[in-house]
């Protein structure tokens, strides 16, 4: 929706801004999906709280989300020292905000491990 620019301030790098700011359905089309993920774990995380009801193997779903984004915000740490494509500081700031989302994911899922 806001092209090049967004993708730049976002990390997303080079080639995907200069895909998008050449009209390639790409970057949208990647962009549509990790939103869908994001969105779709976020009613995982809605369901183990009790907000929305309980969503097929939600035991499951929590654990293994609350694992990608731990994952993910401990591996940044290696990827920032080898980053293509990519700046350092998005590694750095991407990373840390995984593994804060994961450490939230993984308190919550223990207080309510037991309901599941």
């Amino acid at each position: 929706m806001f092209g090049a620019p967004w993708y730049r301030a976002m990390g997303a790098g080079e080639k995907m801004a200069r895909m998008a700011a050449a009209g390639n359905w790409r970057p949208a089309f990647i962009t549509a999906i990790i939103a869908t993920v994001l969105a779709t774990w976020s009613l995982y995380a809605l369901s183990g709280a009790g907000v929305i009801p309980k969503l097929p193997l939600l035991r499951l779903a929590l654990c293994a989300i609350t694992a990608v984004y731990l994952l993910r915000g401990i591996a940044g740490v290696p990827l920032a020292m080898f980053a293509t494509g990519r700046s350092t500081a998005f590694w750095w700031w991407s990373s840390a905000i995984c593994l804060a989302i994961g450490a939230l994911y993984l308190t919550g899922l223990k207080q309510v491990w037991a309901r599941l």
